[in-house]
Order: structure tokens, then sequence, then C-alpha cells
């Protein structure tokens, strides 16, 4: 195999390794109670809608008309997943069960999904110009710290243990390597998902925020708390990707 190859495959697989790093804060709480955990659901709103925004932005930058495609796409699949986990009776997922098991896999199928664009991401900037693939592999491998907090924010307030939480946030950036590959390959033929693929994820993220999480933080602290939280996360995240990301 092309050596240029396995640097693309390590680079992504780095990426998703990240993801993990982000459920470390939460070796340094001690007690979780029930403000916490109506905090910990407005934080991981926040997060969620600033990298929602975060993909609509990139996804803009290389077609509009995509985006909203994806979008639209992403909107419509977890509208479908939701029914067919209320359908389904018990779900156990991450030593989790019940209405809490639902919420935990369908934050974790958005995070998974999200990964597939990230990962053609990784793959079509190392097809292109130099030092971008170093650049854009090293973006997404910060970027990745704060998602893996959020999947952690919603997993360990609930019940599941901190390793495995950590496990599930890189198991949902797995498909970056995987995706990394076939799409530095074919660079050509996977350019055009690249869009579709952040709208779909933003999409999903979006509707996550409004549907469960903030609703959920709403049944520990008062509206003004929740709304506080959700801004500081988002804040921080969008300072984060400025200050670290930019160019």
């Amino acid at each position: 195999m092309d050596a240029s190859l396995w640097i693309v495959i390590a680079a992504a697989l780095l990426t998703a390794i990240m993801t993990g790093v982000g459920a470390l804060p939460f070796l340094f709480v001690k007690k979780i109670g029930a403000r916490t955990m109506g905090w910990s659901n407005a934080a991981a709103a926040g997060l969620m809608l600033a990298a929602s925004h975060s993909l609509i932005a990139e996804g803009v930058s290389i077609d509009v008309i995509l985006t909203l495609v994806g979008v639209l796409t992403g909107l419509g699949a977890i509208v479908v997943a939701d029914r067919l986990l209320a359908g389904a009776g018990d779900v156990e997922v991450a030593d989790l069960q019940g209405a809490g098991a639902a919420k935990a896999l369908l934050i974790l199928g958005i995070m998974t999904a999200h990964s597939f664009a990230e990962g053609v991401g990784v793959g079509v900037s190392f097809a292109g110009s130099e030092g971008l693939g170093a650049y854009i592999t090293t973006a997404i491998a910060f970027h990745n710290v704060p998602e893996g907090l959020a999947i952690a924010l919603v997993l360990v307030p609930r019940g599941s243990p901190i390793w495995k939480a950590g496990l599930w946030a890189i198991f949902t950036s797995l498909p970056q390597p995987l995706m990394a590959a076939p799409s530095y390959l074919f660079v050509e033929t996977f350019r055009p998902f690249l869009p579709v693929g952040l709208g779909l994820a933003a999409g999903a993220m979006i509707w996550m925020v409004f549907s469960e999480l903030f609703p959920d933080a709403l049944d520990n602290v008062k509206s003004g708390s929740a709304a506080t939280a959700v801004t500081l996360a988002f804040s921080a995240m969008m300072a984060f990707q400025m200050l670290v990301l930019a160019h």
C-alpha cells in the first residue's frame, strides 16, 4: 500500500482517538446531582449547536444547495429514527436502559453520521494542496475533543461509566479513518458528497438539541439557568474554533 495512504489512515485514526479525550473532565467530577444533570444537558446542547453552525458554514462555502439538501435530509432521518426507537420498546446502550438509552442512541447515531463527513474531509484535504491535509487533520482532531465532551455530558450523568463514555465517543468517530482512505483515492467522486454530509449531520444535531437535550435540561434547572449554560457552551466552542482552528 502507498505510504501516503497509510499517512491518511493514521491521521484520520488520530482524529477519532481525540474524541475520547472529551470524556476526561468527568474524572474530576465526584458527584452528579439533578442540577449538574440539567447543566450537562444544556452544555451538550450548546456544544452541538456550535458544531452545527460550523458544519453548515463549511458546507455552504462548498455548495449552498447541497448543504440545504443535507440539512433537510438529516432532519427527516432523525425524525424517522426517533419514531422507530419509540416503537422498538426498551433498548440498552452504554449501560443505560429505557428512555435514557434511546436518547443516548440517537446522539451516538448523529455523531457517527457526522464523522462520515469529517472522514471524507480528511481524505479530500490530503489530495489537495501541500500542507492542507495536516491542517485539516489538526483542526478536526481538536474539534473532536469538545464533541467527545458533548457525548460524555449525555452519557455519564445518566449512569454510564467514564471509560465507557470515552470508548463510545471514539466509536462515533471511527467512520473518519474508514472514509478517509477511499475519499483520498477517489477524491473527485467523494467531493460532491461532502456538503450533503455536513448538512445532514447539522440538521440532525439541531433537531436533537431542541427536541431532547434542552427540554431535558429544563426538567432539572430553571429556563434562565439552562439558557445561560447553552450560551456559554456555544460561545466557548466558537471561541475555541476561532482561536485554535483559524487559518
